[in-house]
């Protein structure tokens, strides 16, 4: 079990303990976090409290993390769409719709059900509800995802990511025309404090980086290509929204007189990474979805 603690802030204080400690790590619902008070996981100042317990300045609290649990992940047939695939690693290509992981609410039809009818040996670094997962993409956002099959090959992963080296690009069709040809959209991000559920630029959010480039430009929209530096939940569809030019069909950030397709028009085309194993640079990519590759069609009709 994992243990942390944290001092209630003068912003904090007043809250209810499941709200602020909900919004200390985006992977924490408030559910879990009223079940883990229930459970003595949580103790103020020492103390048990209830979950609508109002914090105090100073307040000292701490959280025993329980080990993840034993939940049954059910193999399913999926018809995954393997790009790649060896004793380490696999990529695979994610079709809009699908969410990557299960999670209490919705234990079938996940990538990680079709990952484990595929293949037997998945790394458990994350525990059972995310075996292999080293990085996700939004249950709209199509594209390519690696999946680690071994914890060797999990921690290399993850190394490569927190030190930058994998090439993740993502075309996307924005809102409005975008005037310039290449930009860096270099602003923190953290949870909306008015909507727990969506991200925000924030002074003392975690650091992200988008590049962008222009493709193509149309009347009132413009395909682009998005390069991640880091990668933040909802990132590309906050920061692109933050300069002015919000994704095509995104139900969260974008306006709601939009493009006709089912999610955000964005897709993770290329994905590149060191082959744990062999030391060797893997590059992949994927084609575009038929329905955004139809909306370019409408698009330069429309021009």
């Amino acid at each position: 079990m994992e243990t942390m603690e944290h001092i209630i802030l003068e912003e904090q204080k007043g809250d209810r303990i499941d709200k602020v400690l909900s919004g200390l790590d985006e992977e924490w619902s408030r559910t879990q976090v009223q079940q883990w008070i229930k459970d003595g996981h949580i103790l103020v100042n020492g103390q048990m409290v209830k979950t609508n317990y109002k914090c105090s300045v100073n307040d000292q609290i701490e959280i025993t993390i329980p080990e993840p649990e034993e939940l049954d992940v059910i193999p399913e047939e999926l018809n995954l769409e393997i790009y790649y695939e060896d004793k380490d690693v696999l990529v695979v290509n994610k079709p809009r719709g699908m969410v990557v992981h299960p999670a209490p609410g919705h234990m079938t039809g996940t990538l990680v059900n079709g990952l484990m009818a595929h293949c037997k040996d998945l790394s458990g670094i994350n525990g059972v509800l995310r075996p292999g997962i080293v990085h996700r993409i939004d249950k709209d956002t199509t594209g390519l995802l690696m999946v680690a099959k071994n914890d060797m090959a999990h921690e290399s992963l993850v190394n490569q990511l927190v030190e930058k080296t994998v090439t993740r690009k993502y075309k996307a069709i924005v809102h409005g025309v975008i005037p310039h040809d290449f930009g860096t959209i270099d602003a923190p991000l953290g949870r909306d404090t008015k909507d727990r559920q969506s991200m925000t630029v924030v002074d003392n959010g975690k650091h992200a980086v988008t590049h962008f480039q222009v493709l193509e430009r149309f009347k009132d929209f413009t395909f682009v290509e998005c390069q991640l530096e880091t990668g933040r939940t909802h990132q590309i569809r906050v920061h692109m929204k933050y300069i002015g030019y919000p994704l095509a069909g995104d139900p969260k950030y974008g306006p709601k007189k939009t493009l006709d397709i089912d999610g955000q028009a964005l897709h993770a085309g290329v994905l590149g990474f060191i082959h744990p194993r062999s030391g060797e640079y893997l590059e992949f990519e994927a084609p575009l979805p038929d329905d955004i590759e139809r909306l370019l069609e409408q698009l330069r009709k429309s021009n």
